[in-house]
């Protein structure tokens, strides 16, 4: 465990007043180290820089030449290709397949083909279905 990182949170906690009572002792016993002053500097100086009206904030000078730099050697982020929005008419392709069979399936036929041969009636299905007649498809 990083002790040094663990009271630098509890600063941080209670800088913002999110510190739980029952760690109010370790974060003063941290402020009273030199490195917990310099946290708690730091910490209220990115309060203010993160509070302030935008172009007001102190920067060192050299800081956009620096962070351009930082900025220059980060690798690239990798990118997805480019794809078009979905149309209707996709979604209409993609469920093509499973309204045919739902045809085929309700009169009995293979589209564009004869009506297939009935079945054989047999002890189990005694009485022979109803033809329901040619598939209709309702329009949206």
């Amino acid at each position: 465990m990083d002790t040094n990182k663990k009271m630098r949170e509890y600063i941080s906690a209670f800088a913002d007043g999110e510190l739980p009572d029952a760690d109010l002792e370790l974060a003063l016993a941290a402020l009273r180290e030199a490195d917990g002053r310099q946290a708690w500097s730091l910490y209220h100086h990115i309060g203010d820089a993160l509070r302030s009206e935008p172009g007001q904030a102190e920067l060192t000078p050299g800081f956009a030449a620096r962070l351009a730099d930082k900025l220059a050697a980060e690798p690239a982020p990798l990118r997805r290709p480019p794809t078009r929005p979905p149309t209707p008419a996709d979604a209409l392709a993609a469920i093509a397949p499973a309204v045919a069979a739902g045809a085929e399936a309700l009169n009995g036929t293979k589209l564009g083909g004869a009506p297939l041969a009935p079945r054989e009636a047999s002890v189990a299905d005694p009485a022979p279905a109803a033809d329901p007649g040619p598939a209709t498809v309702k329009r949206l």
